[in-house]
This record gives structure tokens, sequence and C-alpha cells, in this order.
């Protein structure tokens, strides 16, 4: 149980890979918020993890708006008393090239992948600063370390995810509060459960172990960075694609 009792406070926790990290969480004794924008979702998954022993809370929130997220961080002290760790999983894709690719749609994917990560950041700095300890893992991607053909808004997200990450954790590290990154590569989900057959043989000519990843290859990683085990890292991407990227 390395997370006894910790208080973990998951964003688009409803579904895929945040869904995956609160279960594991939750195996591991962590009580659980399930913040996501479809509310229904996270009420499941927050049943889901109450038959499991632990309690749970669903949140329905729009991390883009730093108001609602500091609303949520307050319910979340008012029931639990403490924050222990946050995962910025919350994220969004509007893909097109540069040249068709619309304002509107590079604000979007700004907004909450980037801009949302900062506000949960933010709202949960405090009281982890009081509690002088805290965990904060974000979900970049290996498209900001390597960029990617028509994702230009997604890669710039998950680019600047990993820099505010290396920035908390030095803001951070005198009170004792981890901030690391994972990039995940490409993971077996609902998105890529939609490309067609050749596009599926196209990427796994490109990862070394010729295989997709798993939602719970991603969570095992962010058990490693939520717990105890991980207490001289921060700062760091752990990059999670099959040997895709090598840096």
């Amino acid at each position: 149980m390395r997370l006894q009792d910790k208080v973990a406070f998951i964003t688009g926790g409803a579904r895929g890979i945040g869904q995956a990290i609160a279960m594991v969480f939750a195996k591991e004794g962590a009580n659980i918020v399930v913040a996501d924008v479809n509310f229904e979702a996270a009420q499941k998954t927050a049943s889901d993890i109450e038959a499991l022993g632990r309690k749970a809370m669903a949140l329905e929130i729009d991390v883009t708006d730093y108001g609602k997220v500091e609303e949520g961080v307050n319910k979340i002290l008012d029931k639990f008393g403490k924050v222990d760790i946050l995962v910025n999983n919350a994220g969004i894709t509007k893909d097109n090239i540069l040249l068709r690719m619309s304002p509107a749609d590079w604000d979007a994917v700004i907004n909450v992948n980037l801009k949302g990560t900062f506000n949960c950041i933010k709202a949960v700095s405090r009281p982890m600063v009081k509690q002088r300890s805290g965990r904060i893992i974000s979900i970049a991607s290996i498209i900001g370390l390597m960029g990617n053909w028509g994702q230009a808004n997604y890669a710039a997200s998950k680019a600047g995810i990993i820099a505010l990450t290396k920035t908390t954790a030095k803001e951070l590290a005198s009170r004792n509060i981890n901030a690391n990154a994972v990039a995940p590569g490409f993971i077996q989900t609902d998105m890529t459960a939609k490309l067609s057959e050749d596009v599926k043989t196209k990427m796994l000519k490109a990862i070394p172990m010729a295989k997709l990843g798993t939602p719970q290859d991603v969570a095992n990683v962010c058990l490693f960075l939520a717990s105890e085990e991980s207490n001289y890292i921060t700062g760091q991407t752990i990059i999670i694609d099959g040997g895709m990227v090598m840096v």
C-alpha cells in the first residue's frame, strides 16, 4: 500500500489513462478525487473506487477556468483536509496542418492542455506548500519532444507542460514538493482504436518493441512518481513509448 491514506486529485480521471491511474492509486491505498468534464463518467469511476474500499469524490471541473479549479480544490480540502497528489491528465486534440488550423482550435488545445495544467498546479500549490509535501505529475507526450505532422497545437501544449514541470520543480523543491512529467507514446485508448489498420501498422514499425503501450503502463510509472520510492526525483520527464523516442 504505497499510497496509504494519500489524497490524489486526478483530472480527466473518468476514462482512459486517467481512469487507469485512479484505479492503480486506489489499489495502493489512496483516496481519489475524480475530476472530469463528464460528471456522469466521473461518478461511475468514483463508485468503482469506493467498491475497492477507498474513499472517492467526483467533481465536474473545466480545467480552463481557474475559478472552477480553485473551487474544486476547496471542496477537496473540505472533504479530505489535504491534497497529496495532483495528476494533470485532462487533455484534448484538434488536429490539422498549420495552414488549415484555426485560431480557435489552437486556443482550445492550449487552454485545456497547458493552461489547464497551470491552473491545477497553481490551485494545489498553496495547500501543498502549507503541508510541506506533495507530488505533482503531469501527462505530457512524446509529441511534445519530437513534434508531429498536423499537431502543432498539441505538440506546443505538451512541450509547454514539460517546461512548466521543470519550473514548478525548481520553485517548489524547497517545500518538499516533487514535480515530474510522463511522456506516453502510442497507447491503446479509444482514440488509437479508431485508427485504420494501415496507420497502426506504420505506427508499430516506428516502435522498437513493436507494440502499443497500455493505460496500465502509464499508470504504473505515475504510481512510482507518486510514491516514496521517487523521493529524489523532480523536474524530470519519463518517456513511456516502447523505445520510439530515445533522448
